[in-house]
């Protein structure tokens, strides 16, 4: 089995080395490639707007821990409050303050629980809608590479560095669409 995949890595680095000759002997050089390759997770990491956009989630992450820290020392105090009160109060008086309390907490904990999921959401969502964001720069690079297709590096089992563009996207994005905190659109770059 082992033979098998070295045979299957000769003969696919035989094929891409044929290609890049045949380019180059058409004068198309050894950029050109009917696919390229990028890595969306150093993509999304490289970028001034992928880095915007961690630094934001991480920012109201913070925000929310944060905030729920505040609510749980405000309802700690509250309920200190009360069972210190309680000697002193009437049964019932009692039993109706203690009874709000519980319902405000639960409603608050209903409020938090759903805040919480919804911000994960939210930040698990967060590369693809990048990738979404910065689709037609990645499609500009594509077709000045004379490429038909992208692939995501980690569905290619053997490629050659010449086909991985995640550099020069990072860098075309970063110059065309800053770190996105600006409603633009994405304009063709002027090279093109």
């Amino acid at each position: 089995m082992r033979t098998n995949w070295l045979l299957l890595s000769v003969l696919c680095a035989a094929a891409i080395a044929a290609q890049s000759q045949a380019q180059e002997a058409s004068g198309l050089g050894t950029t050109l490639s009917n696919v390229v390759v990028i890595d969306t997770d150093e993509l999304y990491r490289g970028t001034k707007m992928g880095q915007h956009i961690v630094a934001s989630l991480e920012e109201r992450a913070r925000a929310l821990q944060a905030e729920n820290e505040q609510i749980t020392a405000a309802l700690t105090a509250e309920e200190k409050s009360l069972t210190e009160r309680r000697g002193a109060m009437d049964p019932a008086l009692f039993r109706k303050e203690a009874a709000d309390f519980t319902t405000r907490v639960q409603g608050i904990r209903r409020a938090r629980d759903a805040a919480i999921p919804a911000f994960e959401a939210e930040r698990d969502a967060a590369p693809r809608v990048f990738l979404e964001r910065v689709r037609n720069v990645i499609g500009d690079l594509m077709i000045e590479r004379g490429a038909v297709a992208v692939l995501d590096q980690r569905i290619v089992f053997l490629s050659l560095s010449s086909a991985d563009i995640t550099r020069a996207a990072i860098a075309r994005i970063d110059q065309v669409m800053g770190d996105g905190t600006e409603a633009t659109t994405i304009a063709p770059n002027p090279e093109n």
